[in-house]
């Protein structure tokens, strides 16, 4: 009788055992119960300050801040590839990378291979000289000239479009924006054509005292989106969403405040 009851109490101690440990695995969940965030695999060519840039080994500017926002309003968990400028639309294409933000303009052409958010941002096109440069003021100008633009860009497209006025006109173009303003301010060109923030950020920073604005801002109408692959309708959608959030709730102010002051 006693051998029993001490099996009966050995079983009665174990089952209870059990109940008390699955019930903490239970509360354990409960309490970090948390959907795993998706990978939001983000393409973009940081060398275009302020929108994308490499600081301190970290990626940063005004595109970065607002992907990032968008992705934690949405659910992402965002990821950062660095690519050249030409290889970002074959990126999302191929499924490399789940989108791009890069300072992209949207434009007919690049909408036959992607699909475009909404417009984040309002940009434009200038021309820059050294200073002390005289007689340039327009695209008008430039014919004739060797001038320079980053290699993929709206800028590089004008340049095109002003040799195809003139065709002694020389165009070099280059992997970075930086890299065309370097060959500026060394002699090798006599104009940079590129975005008017981008410019204007130079000439604040690096170009300080060397470098100048000139002419009316062109291309006005040119805006700034986000680029996924065609079809993918559900991050269009987030995207959408998140852009439309951040406006809402004043967080792209306070970033767009923070990189254009």
């Amino acid at each position: 009788m006693k051998k029993w009851i001490k099996m009966l109490m050995v079983g009665m101690l174990i089952t209870g055992l059990l109940v008390a440990v699955i019930g903490c695995k239970g509360e354990q969940q409960k309490a970090g119960d948390s959907t795993p965030k998706q990978k939001l695999v983000v393409g973009t060519e940081a060398t275009f300050p302020p929108f994308e840039m490499i600081k301190d080994g970290e990626y940063t500017g005004f595109d970065m801040e607002i992907i990032r926002a968008i992705g934690e309003n949405q659910g992402y968990d965002v990821e950062i590839k660095h690519l050249g400028f030409d290889a970002l639309i074959p990126a999302v294409q191929s499924g490399n990378v789940d989108c791009v933000i890069a300072a992209l303009s949207i434009d007919e052409e690049r909408a036959e291979k992607v699909d475009f958010s909404q417009p984040y941002f309002n940009a434009g096109l200038i021309i820059a000289v050294k200073q002390g440069t005289t007689g340039i003021e327009s695209t008008k100008d430039l014919q004739g000239k060797k001038i320079a633009a980053q290699v993929g860009t709206t800028g590089a497209e004008a340049c095109r479009q002003i040799k195809a006025k003139d065709g002694k006109t020389e165009v070099r173009y280059f992997d970075s924006v930086g890299e065309a303003f370097m060959e500026l301010e060394k002699g090798g060109v006599v104009a940079v054509v590129n975005d008017l923030p981008v410019t204007l950020d130079y000439i604040q920073t690096t170009g300080k005292d060397s470098v100048k604005m000139v002419g009316d801002v062109f291309n006005t109408d040119e805006q700034y989106g986000i680029a996924v692959k065609k079809g993918n309708s559900k991050l269009l959608s987030d995207i959408n969403k998140g852009l439309d959030e951040l406006k809402a709730n004043g967080q792209y102010d306070q970033i767009y405040a923070k990189w254009f002051k």
